[in-house]
């Protein structure tokens, strides 16, 4: 039912029900992990491997999920029928992630190469020799995409089966929210690098602001979204996920984030396909293997126009693909719409690429 185009609760005995738990604070997600055993424990990052569901046939090459930073790794497990690692461990397909762990002030001299050259190129290494050896599917979800591209670009010798990269944008003026903030980086840009050198990098408080401001119309009508959904059990779980997920964000890591602030505000290095790193320029354009790109239509924090740039960089690739998803920066990755379009569309790339 609609009331002057906006949804009415049909179900009251539904609302009562929800209205009632969230009331008596009782949950309505199902916050269980979906289980799993460590692989590796490492200063810098522990590998899981997620436990087969009995019954289903293993099949396929292991996927890898890699993380940003600042999101919680937990993103890729948010809740129980909208997790991204279930549904693949429910295809029957390995599934390992990477998980960084929380960012201190003892981290705030690592930088993008960091991640680029150790973390995830050993993430890499250790699953595919927990695998028997095999070559790995590695995709990684926002700035664990960017950091998937140039790991796979830097280090061709890694057993790699493809790279996905999920709402990972690469031509950041196709990014509106940064178009404003460019006048607000001429007046205070110049405290920008003391402030965070100072605090060794940004801290977690600060990190899921930002991440509000980026979807601020949901952040601000929650409220009345619940009100509308009341008789929707699902819709209500996917909020109670999400909220657990936001007071989960980590801080950023001083010099990364000092990189990133260059990057977004000043140069648009990514865009160019190139960056420096350790001394050397690593170039997109060196990967190899399958590249497929997920971006969500919703998305204003990295718009599609923004993410699907970087088809026009890896020209190396033996071949690329797009799946255009709806659902905004998280919701592309582990919305209630990433189970009928970002899901399979992952699945039918991996089986291709097998």
């Amino acid at each position: 039912m609609a009331l002057l185009g906006l949804r009415v609760p049909r179900d009251l005995g539904a609302v009562a029900e929800n209205v009632g738990d969230k009331v008596r604070r009782r949950p309505i997600a199902d916050l269980t992990r979906t289980p799993r055993d460590i692989v590796e424990k490492r200063h810098n990052f522990t590998l899981y491997r997620y436990t087969s569901v009995p019954g289903v046939t293993t099949r396929g090459k292991p996927v890898l999920f890699v993380p940003p930073l600042a999101a919680p790794a937990l993103a890729f497990d948010l809740r129980r029928s909208c997790s991204v690692v279930e549904y693949f461990v429910n295809q029957g397909r390995p599934v390992y992630l990477a998980d960084y762990g929380a960012v201190e002030f003892k981290h705030r001299t690592q930088g993008i190469e960091h991640w680029v050259d150790s973390v995830v190129p050993a993430a890499i290494e250790a699953t595919s020799t927990h695998a028997d050896g095999v070559d790995v599917h590695v995709a990684g979800w926002s700035l664990g995409g960017i950091f998937t591209m140039f790991s796979a670009a830097a280090h061709p010798e890694l057993p790699i089966a493809s790279v996905t990269a999920v709402a990972s944008p690469f031509d950041l003026r196709e990014v509106p929210l940064l178009a404003l903030a460019r006048p607000v980086d001429r007046v205070i840009g110049r405290f920008v690098g003391p402030a965070y050198r100072a605090m060794g990098g940004v801290p977690a408080w600060l990190t899921r602001a930002g991440f509000q401001l980026s979807a601020l119309d949901k952040f601000l009508t929650k409220p009345f979204a619940m009100l509308m959904h009341a008789d929707d059990r699902d819709f209500l779980a996917q909020l109670e996920a999400v909220d657990r997920f936001m007071d989960s964000m980590y801080a950023y890591p001083g010099r990364t984030f000092g990189q990133l602030y260059h990057v977004v505000m000043r140069s648009n290095e990514f865009a160019t396909g190139a960056m420096e790193m350790a001394g050397r320029r690593v170039h997109l354009g060196a990967i190899k293997v399958p590249v497929l790109v997920v971006a969500g239509t919703d998305d204003t924090l990295a718009p599609e126009p923004a993410v699907v740039h970087l088809l026009d960089l890896v020209t190396g690739a033996a071949r690329t693909q797009i799946v255009r998803a709806p659902g905004g920066h998280l919701g592309v990755l582990t919305g209630r719409g990433a189970r009928t379009a970002s899901w399979p569309g992952m699945q039918t790339f991996f089986t291709e690429a097998d």
